[in-house]
């Protein structure tokens, strides 16, 4: 039987400049490295923003290959694994699958990106001939259910996550916000989001870090200029609009630099503070020309999208469920189909044999009496073969490993390599 495996890094455990490590720079590359090395048989490589992920099909699995293979692409040794790494195999992988292209597995609920992602994974490993016949069922079988289910629950209508509402309230309150300096700071979650929206809508924007190779990390891979942390502490006059989206346990924009910064400032500044806690001191906000807003006020608004999305989860998740046992039953039938080809096959072939004899001993040269005969043969042998076949199927879709394994005896199949 074959396993079908996934593994991966993804933002749910990895921060971007950590999962920027484990990306693979040449892609080609990496396909032809695992399968070389990794024991895969069939490969698909999901690569996005938030994610990496294997997907392979094996007769014998080997974690410690996969993880060898992978190390060695990134150039990181394999005890980075150790904290960011995700193994499933079978029933999880067609759960988790479903889930991404439905939208519920992304950093923002719903979102629409990642379905055309993973068309695009199964387009490549098709093109590189690393894909198969379980892989592109299990794949096309995906993508299918993942457009049903967002068609059926809409749960990818209206979406807005708090970094787009942010830069929306910027587009609402700054006029012609494309002339203006934009500065993000902060690499995590909340920052992503932010960042991908402003690249979404065509803004240039710098982005900022405690250290500048975390900020070059994170604009290779989502976007934005990075710029020097100490510069942007000195120099807040010198921006418009500010995305603050850490985790710093403190202050990291002070009355005190906003004040010196606008004694200078010609024009306004908006701030958006998206961290939590906040590290925007809220006395910013009495300076004049400072408009500024915090999470708890953003999320507010997107309050009402984020309970619908919320109720549409639900919905969701029951399609999913009904949708996974079927995608079980259909994979587990992928295992039998060879033999059922072949018992046809060698079943046929005797039929053949038989009414080649026959024809011979009658003497029998009219071409419509010989169809008739032929047709004839075929019928009864579909009639007789077909109830055992269908049944086997059956048992495969149910794991009857008995059933399998007495009919394999029964009709003497032998695995051909």
């Amino acid at each position: 039987m074959s396993n079908i495996i996934n593994a991966r890094v993804t933002f749910r455990n990895s921060p971007i400049h950590i999962l920027e490590k484990f990306t693979f720079k040449d892609l080609d590359s990496a396909y032809e490295s695992f399968k070389k090395h990794s024991g895969l048989n069939e490969i698909v490589i999901l690569q996005t923003c938030n994610r990496v992920e294997i997907f392979g099909s094996t007769k014998e699995m080997n974690i410690g290959k996969i993880k060898k293979t992978w190390a060695s692409l990134s150039g990181l040794e394999e005890v980075a694994f150790n904290e960011n790494f995700e193994i499933s195999s079978d029933d999880e992988v067609y759960e988790h699958l479903l889930k991404l292209t439905s939208g519920l597995d992304s950093m923002v609920l719903g979102e629409e990106q990642i379905l055309g992602q993973v068309k695009e994974a199964m387009i490549t490993a098709k093109e590189m001939r690393t894909s198969g016949e379980y892989l592109n069922t299990l794949f096309d079988k995906a993508i299918k259910i993942g457009t049903r289910v967002r068609n059926a629950t809409g749960i990818n209508k209206g979406t807005i996550s708090v970094g787009s509402m942010a830069v929306k309230l910027a587009e609402e309150n700054i006029d012609d916000l494309k002339t203006k300096n934009i500065l993000l700071i902060g690499t995590g979650e909340a920052a992503t989001l932010v960042a991908k929206s402003l690249n979404k809508r065509g803004y240039r924007f710098f982005v900022t870090s405690r250290t500048l190779q975390r900020s070059q990390a994170f604009s290779e891979t989502v976007g934005g200029i990075p710029i020097g942390f100490e510069d942007v502490l000195s120099g807040f006059s010198n921006y418009d609009v500010l995305f603050v989206a850490t985790i710093a346990p403190y202050f990291l924009v002070t009355y005190d630099r906003i004040r010196d910064a606008m004694k200078t400032k010609k024009t306004g500044m908006m701030i958006l503070d998206l961290s939590n806690p906040r590290t925007v001191d809220e006395k910013v906000a009495t300076i004049g020309g400072i408009k500024m807003m915090n999470l708890d006020q953003i999320a507010e608004m997107v309050d009402k999208n984020i309970k619908y999305r919320s109720n549409q989860r639900t919905s969701a998740e029951k399609i999913i469920n009904e949708e996974a046992a079927v995608l079980r039953a259909q994979m587990r039938r992928l295992e039998v189909e060879p033999v059922v080809k072949e018992i046809f096959k060698d079943i046929d072939m005797k039929r053949a044999k038989e009414l080649e004899k026959a024809l011979r001993m009658l003497g029998e040269t009219d071409q419509s009496k010989i169809k008739i005969i032929d047709d004839l043969t075929k019928a009864i042998v579909e009639g007789i073969i077909s109830t055992p076949m269908n049944n086997l199927r059956r048992a495969s879709e149910q794991e009857d490993e008995d059933i399998l394994s007495a009919a394999t005896k029964i009709f003497d199949y032998k695995k051909k390599d």
